[in-house]
């Protein structure tokens, strides 16, 4: 069967019914890159044989992915888009670890605005992007290669970075999604620095789920998207990755009040109260303006409350990025090289950089302390509103256009992101179709440090409401809605250990006429022992994402199996790393008490394989 859409679900179908192997999608995707020809999109392609021999189990199984080329792998060259500052690291970057780890196989480095300093993605000597949308206009950056790999279908998800919008602009003028995670959830170490306080890794994908799904294992393993909030709320001290800027409390600041409306929202009750921009600026595109009134009107006919608020401040701390000492720290990350080699870098990259020289101590404080009272007016804001949703651009320009005013231009298409990070906010940005104009717009949501999976539930809600885009691929978006069944007719059960596909009970499941929907990953929540014959999962404190089989059986055939579980086994609700909830088999803690634990190998077949019985 040919490969199709290369989302993680529509792959891991056609994985379990052996319509096509690892090698039958990564030789699909090495074609599509060569239909498209040279685009700008790549820096360096693996060979394939090199991706082909990293295939292993997990829940990324044979999921193909690309990598901002200002990240760290291995023998491959870093370039930050700059080919006389490249470098082969000898360590790969901990979060593209952790995805190799996890069954996804790396394509390739992808093109980016020269040392992430642009939201264009026209400043690069290895050419500009153009959107697949549209052609002839702009991708965005600085992340622009990695968002036109996800939206013309040559990967299923693809890694950038996002300091002042990086991840969410290209993701908007591209048509997906782009998750930019709290600051601190995602470790940092491995990434060429662009300011290295605000710095934070982000996510391309068509869905929300895909993109949650990937952010979940690339954080500390304390941490995912799905459980980012309760960790917070539970822990009552901001956390920090290695090498990573480190987040607040959330929601930074709320009153008890609001801190009890919080919670209950994060567990799924009542509205949300949403903020937009009293007055809206779209610099002249009423085009742009009336789609984002159409947006907002969506969110409230998914019954939320819609609440103008003062953007002002938002703005104000966002101008500080570029009008204020951030501009040095750039320096203090790649000073040295600039100085030394002004000729290997951009004109435009220089020109913006230069700035940061003039930069004085006495003008760093000053600026530390105008962030620190714009920090304490936009508090006062999450005290009526959850979540805030701005345009995520306010308009888009051709190639042309950007190139005769590159800096002013910029400077527009980061009007509604500079400020996320100096204001440690999360953010994601979904795709909301094409203006009257036919350009790509989309909308942004924006909450307190640990509010991301209350956003990525919104989006995803959102993100079906209206019609679900999924780049130039123009692939049926394969999540349902969040509430609805997965399969209308069927249940979805997750096996831990000897019902799996090889192991000695999943002849119990064949005869129920279960269906294979192949790997997932828990939610960083669970512990793994060792009972014998089959290993007890169970939820507790300090646990850590499992391995799991998905299952699809009727509900009468998940009764007739429940009667068959012998104690201490139990079936049970397992949440999964990208906040979805399904049946699974959970054991009694007593059992667990004076098990092994054997968490720590991932999943019960790597815990036979290493006793040299699987």
């Amino acid at each position: 069967m040919t490969v199709g859409s290369l989302q993680f679900a529509a792959l891991a179908r056609g994985y379990a019914a052996g319509e096509f192997t690892p090698a039958d999608v990564v030789g699909e995707v090495r074609r599509r890159i060569r239909a498209r020809g040279d685009d700008g999109v790549w820096i360096t392609l693996r060979p394939i044989e090199d991706v082909l021999a990293e295939v292993r189990p997990g829940p990324l199984y044979g999921v193909p992915f690309a990598v901002k080329d200002n990240i760290d792998v291995a023998g491959m060259p870093t370039t930050a888009a700059c080919p006389a500052f490249a470098y082969v690291p000898d360590r790969t970057a901990p979060l593209v670890e952790r995805l190799l780890a996890a069954g996804a196989l790396l394509i390739g480095k992808t093109n980016l605005d020269q040392f992430a300093t642009g939201l264009s993605g026209t400043r690069s000597p290895y050419g500009a992007c153009e959107s697949p949308l549209v052609p002839g206009l702009i991708s965005g950056g600085s992340s622009s290669g990695s968002a036109v790999a996800v939206s013309a279908g040559l990967v299923s998800f693809a890694i950038g970075t996002d300091t002042a919008g990086s991840g969410r602009v290209p993701a908007a003028l591209t048509g997906v999604v782009g998750l930019k995670p709290s600051r601190g959830l995602v470790p940092t170490t491995g990434l060429v620095p662009a300011c290295a306080s605000l710095d934070c890794a982000s996510v391309f994908a068509l869905s929300v789920p895909d993109a949650a799904t990937a952010v979940g294992i690339m954080c500390d393993s304390r941490f995912a998207v799905a459980g980012a909030v309760e960790h917070v709320r539970r822990a009552g001290t901001g956390g920090l990755s290695a090498a990573g800027p480190t987040r607040r409390n959330a929601p930074g600041g709320l009153p008890e009040a609001g801190q009890a409306r919080w919670n209950a929202l994060v567990e799924g009750t009542g509205g949300l109260r949403v903020g937009v921009p009293e007055l809206p600026e779209f610099f002249g595109d009423e085009a742009a303006r009336v789609g984002f009134g159409e947006a907002v009107a969506e969110l409230a006919g998914l019954g939320h409350e819609i609440v103008a608020v003062d953007f002002a401040p938002f703005l104000a701390a966002g101008r500080l990025l570029y009008e204020g000492p951030w501009l040095a720290e750039r320096l203090a990350g790649i000073g040295d090289f600039v100085a030394g080699h002004p000729d290997d870098i951009h004109p435009v990259t220089r020109d913006v950089l230069a700035r940061g020289w003039d930069i004085t101590g006495v003008d760093v404080f000053r600026g530390l302390r105008r962030l620190a009272e714009l920090d304490v007016e936009t508090a006062a804001t999450w005290a009526e509103v959850d979540v805030l949703a701005v345009p995520s651009v306010p308009t888009t320009f051709t190639l042309a256009e950007m190139a005769a005013d590159p800096i002013r231009r910029n400077s527009v298409l980061g009007h509604y992101s500079t400020f996320a990070n100096l204001l440690d906010l999360a953010a994601i940005a979904v795709p909301a179709g094409m203006t009257a104009t036919g350009r790509p717009h989309g909308l942004t949501l924006l909450g307190p440090s640990g509010s991301d999976a209350l956003l990525a539930n919104l989006a995803r809600d959102f993100h079906h409401a209206t019609g679900g885009m999924t780049g130039a691929t123009r692939d049926p978006l394969e999540e349902t809605p969040r509430g609805e069944a997965r399969m209308r007719e069927a249940a979805t059960l997750a096996v831990v250990g000897a019902h799996r596909t090889g192991q000695p009970l999943h002849p119990q499941l064949a005869a129920l006429g279960a269906r294979c929907q192949g790997l997932a990953g828990t939610a960083p929540a669970y512990r793994l022992f060792d009972l014998g014959d089959r290993p007890g999962m169970t939820r507790m404190l300090g646990g850590e994402s499992i391995e799991v089989e998905l299952h699809h059986l009727t509900p009468e055939a998940l009764g007739r199996l429940l009667v068959q579980i012998p104690a201490p086994l139990g079936l049970g609700t397992i949440e999964l790393l990208d906040g979805s909830q399904v049946y699974g088999f959970l054991c009694e803690s007593y059992a667990a008490a004076d098990a092994k634990d054997i968490t720590e190998f991932g999943s019960w077949p790597a815990y036979l394989d290493s006793r040299g019985s699987g």
